[in-house]
């Protein structure tokens, strides 16, 4: 492909529209689709699933269907409307080229399909909501750094036979309450409860390719091997993967089963994030795009030649206008159609840093403000793009990154002998403390802009990683039982144990976003396999009955949780805040210690101080002082909220490989923060790019969004010190492309009000001198 070939790519028609795809009622059923280089297309009406036996990828083998052709309108769109109810019926879109070239596909936009996705299923979608479905709400989420997000593969979550679980592998795992181990243990769902973790982050739950649905037993039955993969091929992008059903043959029953999972994890507190691949497809031919528009939506080298930042061979060229509308309109169908709560982009560095900053301010002004958007910070390989969402781009932008620097630091590398803070290597102790620090002084503005993490999926887990390190695995016994050299009777001494309670300890007592790999807690090994994403139930199951076996360790995990979320100290808010509270009192020799004062984040507790020993001998540390001693509540034995022990002098002895937390004296701290709403109005309602920059609140600085919509108006809120007597703020479109108004603006707030708004209205946007009217309200 030429140069001159992508130009005139770019510059094909657009169409706005939020209509794309099906749209379904009883009465009639209107199709669109997004074809502007097709000479011709029709829409192809069938009865069959295109399942039948022989059939494979050839869907008009037996069923050769009803042909209806399309109209052309504006914007590249073709469509028809056709009368009476289809619901059960299946549709391809068939596309006739200049060239000759003839190609049948199912919808870009299908939100159902057939089994292993060959038809486009008409469902009506009202009849696929369980029941009270109008009534499930999310959790609350004050603040991204309340959230502790645990990552979780729906078909490890239940497919050992130590789950108990009736529905193994399935989306309906998520629905059984009650299940307990053979000693009472709480196990599935409960688990998760019992944890205390915020947010369940579900590996990739979109239809993808590399399982055949019709293989995949249904429920009750074993599951094999064979049938087994993580999910990063997306096949269609906006339909529930169909071997997570109960039968993938009902193109409703796996939306009414995804929807149940949501809302059983909504009912018991737990909000759910979705892992999303928008940086590739499987296959370019066969995928979801190529023969509808060919050559529009992959990116291409200079030479015209895929380019393949991913390392599976392409990807999606984000920066094009309708491949930007596609992701937005996929993020924005979940969050509204099956209520998710948050989304995890995939090699976030191949999507383009406009296309992140419209999906996150477009998706919570117009959706959802509490949404919580992270994503990989790098790519799979070389890429053309020149606005590559890296470490840094998010400065501001209201969406956070995976923190390798912190991971790194902590563990060493992902898969081999490298050394870490907690596996032995000294000098990371300054790493360390930047982590901590929620890397505000590395490639943040905020502490919520870093996911903080030691493994996920990708790579050696925690306990496979840590006895890598150590010579584990190096012969058939080891690999077999990855805890041969475990007591039983003295869990908490084991070398191993230690220092994976000490990793993820660190994680869960930072500034910033803690993110867990599931079953971490349990002390998950997949017996040394650094890259589980087809190698089956036996490595990647979660082992139920390691709960009962190592029940201290989970122990240990829900009480960093409940100290996490019980006290604001280790929940900061913003850079400022963390610079004035946050000092370290030593980071040489593998000690990591310091202070968190004067009731940070408005803590019950006065000082903190915490410890980190990465060292395998005792140590003895000095501790500022305090008048009544030092409480403890973590050390190497447990971990949570209340004192167990106290420690009188200016002197602490901390075991070797492990941490503790400490807090002189609880007393009623002062309110942490005032909240400032700002209520913007603009006669033309075009909030999108729109932004507040904001100075002396104390807290954060900088960028702050438009976060929902009330009467019409954007709604920003803006935390700020109780004793500030003063902001600053000035409206802007995107990074300074316009000002709204001419200079600097102050808003009051030296009442002793808790909430202030203020309205800010835009008189006159006709003349280039915007004036503007900027009223204080009550309270």
């Amino acid at each position: 492909m030429s140069k001159n070939v992508i130009n005139t790519e770019l510059m094909l028609e657009v169409y706005e529209g939020k209509d794309l795809g099906l749209t379904y009622s009883v009465e009639y059923s209107v199709f669109k689709v997004w074809a502007p280089t097709a000479f011709a297309v029709s829409l192809v009406l069938y009865e069959t699933d295109g399942n039948q036996l022989n059939i494979g990828f050839d869907p008009s083998a037996t069923d050769s269907g009803r042909i209806i052709y399309m109209q052309r309108q504006n914007g590249g769109v073709w469509q028809t409307k056709l009368s009476g109810d289809l619901k059960g019926k299946y549709y391809m879109y068939r596309a006739v080229f200049a060239d000759g070239n003839v190609t049948e596909a199912v919808d870009p936009y299908a939100t159902a399909v057939s089994a292993n996705g060959l038809r486009t299923a008409i469902v009506d979608l009202r009849r696929t909501h369980p029941e009270h479905w109008e009534k499930d709400i999310a959790p609350p989420l004050q603040h991204p750094a309340d959230a502790v997000i645990y990552e979780l593969h729906v078909r490890d979550f239940s497919s050992h036979e130590s789950s108990g679980m009736y529905y193994k592998g399935k989306f309906k795992a998520f629905t059984e309450f009650g299940l307990r181990d053979s000693e009472g243990n709480a196990i599935g769902i409960d688990h998760l409860v019992e944890l205390g973790i915020t947010h369940v982050h579900l590996m990739p739950v979109f239809d993808f390719q590399t399982v055949d649905e019709l293989s995949v037993m249904k429920r009750g039955s074993s599951i094999e091997h064979t049938d087994y993969n993580w999910g990063y091929d997306p096949q269609h992008y906006n339909v529930p993967e169909g071997s997570y059903s109960t039968d993938p043959t009902d193109p409703g029953l796996r939306i009414r089963e995804f929807k149940e999972m949501v809302q059983a994890l909504h009912s018991r507190g737990i909000s759910v994030i979705m892992d999303v691949v928008y940086n590739h497809t499987y296959t370019v031919e066969k995928g979801p795009f190529e023969p509808l528009v060919p050559d529009y939506f992959y990116r291409r080298d200079y030479l015209g030649r895929l380019s393949n930042g991913s390392g599976v061979g392409n990807e999606l060229a984000t920066e094009r206008p309708m491949v930007r509308k596609y992701i937005k309109d996929s993020l924005s169908y979940w969050a509204t159609e099956y209520h998710i709560d948050g989304f995890r982009f995939d090699l976030m560095g191949l999507m383009d840093s406009v296309t992140m900053r419209e999906i996150t301010e477009e998706l919570r002004l117009e959706v959802n403000p509490n949404l919580l958007l992270y994503g990989e910070p790098w790519t799979g390989g070389d890429s053309p793009l020149a606005t590559k969402t890296l470490k840094g781009v998010q400065r501001g932008k209201g969406y956070a990154v995976f923190n390798d620097n912190f991971r790194s630091a902590i563990k060493g590398d992902s898969d081999g002998w490298g050394r870490g803070f907690i596996t032995g290597e000294y000098g990371k102790e300054g790493d360390i403390a930047a982590g901590i620090k929620g890397a505000i002084h590395e490639f943040t503005d905020s502490p919520v802009e870093s996911v903080n993490y030691v493994t996920a999926h990708d790579n050696l887990n925690l306990w496979d990683k840590v006895l890598t390190v150590q010579g584990g695995f190096q012969d058939a016994v080891s690999r077999a039982n990855p805890y041969v050299n475990v007591d039983l009777e003295n869990i908490l001494n084991n070398e191993t144990v230690r220092r994976s309670l000490l990793a993820n300890g660190i994680i869960l007592t930072s500034q910033g976003i803690p993110f867990l790999h599931a079953g971490d807690e349990l002390l998950r090994s997949k017996f040394g396999d650094h890259n589980s994403y087809r190698s089956g139930d036996t490595i990647n199951a979660i082992r139920w009955n390691m709960k009962s076996e190592f029940k201290l360790v989970f122990q240990y995990y829900k009480g960093l949780i409940e100290l996490r979320r019980t006290h604001p100290a280790f929940r900061l808010h913003g850079r400022h805040e963390i610079e004035r509270s946050l000092e370290f009192l030593r980071c040489d020799g593998g000690i990591v210690s310091y202070l968190l004062r004067n009731h940070a984040g408005g803590d019950l507790w006065n000082n903190i101080t915490v410890i980190f020993n990465a060292n395998n001998d005792r140590v003895k540390l000095s501790l500022p002082e305090a008048s009544n001693g030092w409480n403890v509540v973590v050390d190497h034995t447990r971990a949570g909220t209340e004192a167990f022990r106290k420690v009188a002098g200016s002197e602490v002895e901390i075991e070797g490989l492990s941490m503790m937390v400490l807090y002189d004296e609880c007393g009623k701290p002062a309110p942490r923060s005032k909240i400032i709403e700002v209520h913007y109005e603009r006669p033309d309602g075009r909030y999108q790019g729109w932004n507040l920059w904001v100075w002396d609140t104390g807290i954060q600085d900088g960028q702050c969004d438009f976060r929902y919509m009330e009467d019409g108006r954007a709604v920003a809120r803006i935390e700020v010190l109780p004793d500030t007597d003063s902001i600053g703020y000035i409206l802007r479109l995107n990074d300074w492309e316009e000002k709204d108004g001419d200079g600097d603006r102050f808003i009051d707030c030296s009442k002793d009000d808790m909430l202030i708004k203020v309205m800010v209205i835009d008189r006159d946007q006709e003349n280039d001198g915007i004036s503007d009217d900027h009223l204080q309200l009550t309270s």
